[in-house]
């Protein structure tokens, strides 16, 4: 299912709208990190970090290689009233534009799934985070009840939506993500595989 900018974005505003604040829930809830830097990699039209920023102190950088994307983000930023906490960055999550250990929270939903050399990227990622610094990285729906109503939705145009789910969040793929993970040299993380998805939990101790 190739879409592009415009295409990507009306989905994600009209059909995973109610995601991003229950996920920005999750976040905030398992981090505890509600102020400082927060990295929001393969951030596209940009609604999870509007609602990170909604309900924390966290200034966020949308983060995407995707200038149409950015533009678009831009707009979704000004839309939203918090252009002082929220501004749009390009460039690709295996080189990231920031200083060793000066991120607070780095976030992703959905774009690790198309990130090549993801070792490289996790790489980047734990350099950049602070000491306490967290990371929370994956794909998912939130709640069973809002992937029902999301797989109802996106069936209607993509036949194959149940298998590219099942692709992404499948047990597969937690253990692909493991042995990157343990590539890459990540002394600590966390996968967590549940109703509210496939997730990446890193915490940097020092």
């Amino acid at each position: 299912m190739d879409l592009n900018p415009a295409e990507f974005d009306q989905i994600a505003r009209e059909v995973f709208a109610p995601v991003y604040p229950v996920i920005a829930d999750q976040i905030k809830n398992k981090t505890c990190i509600t102020k400082g830097i927060c990295l929001d990699i393969g951030g596209g039209s940009g609604y999870l970090g509007i609602a990170l920023a909604k309900v924390t102190e966290l200034h966020v950088y949308l983060f995407d290689k995707s200038p149409e994307m950015l533009e678009i983000a831009a707009r979704n930023i000004a839309a939203s009233g918090l252009d002082s906490k929220i501004q749009t960055l390009p460039g690709d999550v295996r080189n990231i534009p920031f200083d060793d250990q000066s991120i607070d929270l780095v976030v992703s939903r959905g774009s690790i799934f198309f990130w090549e050399n993801r070792p490289k990227a996790f790489k980047e990622i734990y350099r950049v985070l602070s000491p306490g610094g967290c990371a929370y990285i994956g794909g998912g729906f939130g709640t069973p009840e809002l992937q029902k109503q999301i797989t109802e939705k996106m069936l209607k145009n993509n036949k194959d939506w149940l298998e590219m789910v099942k692709r992404n969040t499948g047990k597969h793929n937690e253990e692909t993500f493991k042995e990157e993970l343990c590539s890459a040299g990540i002394p600590r993380f966390e996968i967590i595989r549940n109703e509210k998805g496939l997730w990446i939990f890193i915490r940097r101790v020092n």
